[in-house]
């Protein structure tokens, strides 16, 4: 532990929460818009159509979900492969640059698929691909037929695999709509959007935009994040600029140092975040939202479910059935807090499924 870490003032747990949640919108309703929130959040991850929409519902004022449809039609945000490898809803601006960011952990991915892959000139794949793809937007299937046809010897997978990893490939509207999602249907973003893409940003930029909208955070905390590797000596670059604490285990933690951390007591509704949501997968170590013992209750392999935050933290897991909003607690609430999940859920349910008549139901969820 250097002398730094050792002296500098300690977060507990409550104060990481609420500093995060703060931070992630989730404190308290935002007035921003849509594409505004999006930016800020540095996308939302979204590998399924909906999450991105409950995410919002959960986090502004005024959310419905015809604004973000509207911003993906208006290309004003877009669909892409960026962070840990997976379809992230992002703002044009940030498909273009945050893409070529991450370029290395997709080069680094493509480690994996290198025996499907023999004999494979890279260049010249990323080369056809974007020929093919903005000649006309392709399905995943198309482009794996017309890429074997070059490399009849090679994984077909594997070749879709490169595509994805070589090239900024974004999927096209209708896809990602709400109520009107299509097929995978792909073509390059500086394609789609009309412009080329940036210059990489300095990490140093991104790290700054990473504490705004995840602090306080550690090195690890961004690497999980971001799926990029050693970004100490970055931190160590803006240490002078940045506020350093610890957490309750001695890790050191960066923030801004202008960034709001909020009373640790500070009140926090509930709320009802999809799958996959961002507050759950950008930290390293997630008990600042995950309580120890629950660790693990809300993914089942590959599959996560639909989290409900009590207070701040982990309560409970949530599901929509055909008729009912199905609230499922990992213990037992109190009638105050059942009643403020009531109205929460009477407001989710409003905002993104008028009129379908849900009611509201509480069930159990089993122990492992």
């Amino acid at each position: 532990m250097t002398k730094t870490t050792a002296t500098a003032p300690v977060l507990g747990t409550r104060a990481l929460n609420r500093a995060t949640l703060d931070r992630q919108l989730l404190l308290r309703r935002s007035p921003l818009s849509a594409t505004a929130a999006v930016e800020h959040l540095l996308g939302l991850q979204a590998q399924n159509v909906k999450p991105p929409y409950y995410a919002l519902a959960a986090r502004l004022d005024g959310f419905g979900p015809e604004q973000l449809s509207t911003a993906m039609e208006e290309r004003d945000v877009v669909r892409i492969v960026t962070m840990r490898s997976t379809i992230h809803t992002h703002t044009a601006r940030d498909a273009l640059t945050l893409r070529p960011l991450v370029q290395a952990a997709r080069d680094r991915e493509l480690v994996y698929f290198r025996k499907g892959l023999t004999g494979v000139d890279l260049d010249r794949l990323a080369a056809i691909s974007r020929e093919l793809v903005e000649a006309e937007p392709r399905t995943m299937q198309q482009l794996r037929k017309a890429l074997f046809a070059h490399w009849p010897k090679a994984d077909p997978f594997a070749l879709t695999v490169a595509a994805r990893c070589t090239l900024p490939l974004v999927q096209v509207t209708p896809r990602g709509l709400w109520g009107r999602s299509g097929q995978v249907v792909v073509t390059t973003a500086e394609h789609w959007l009309g412009r080329p893409a940036e210059p990489a940003p300095a990490p140093d930029a991104t790290v700054l935009r990473y504490l705004a909208a995840f602090g306080p955070a550690s090195v690890k905390d961004m690497q999980t994040w971001s799926g990029l590797t050693r970004l100490r000596e970055v931190f160590e670059r803006l240490r002078p600029a940045l506020a350093v604490f610890r957490d309750e285990n001695g890790a050191e933690l960066f923030d801004l140092p202008d960034a709001s951390r909020p009373d640790p007591d500070t009140p926090a509704p509930p709320r009802f975040l999809p799958e996959f949501d961002n507050l759950l997968l950008s930290h390293a170590d997630r008990s600042r939202v995950v309580p120890a013992d629950l660790k693990g209750r809300t993914w089942r392999g590959n599959q996560a479910y639909r989290t409900l935050l009590v207070d701040g933290f982990t309560a409970g897991l949530w599901k929509l059935e055909e008729d009912a909003l199905v609230v499922e607690p990992f213990g037992e609430l109190t009638k105050a807090r059942r009643d403020e999940v009531i109205a929460e859920g009477e407001r989710m349910l409003t905002t993104m499924h008028a009129g379908e008549g849900h009611d509201i139901r509480f069930g159990t969820v089993a122990r492992p």
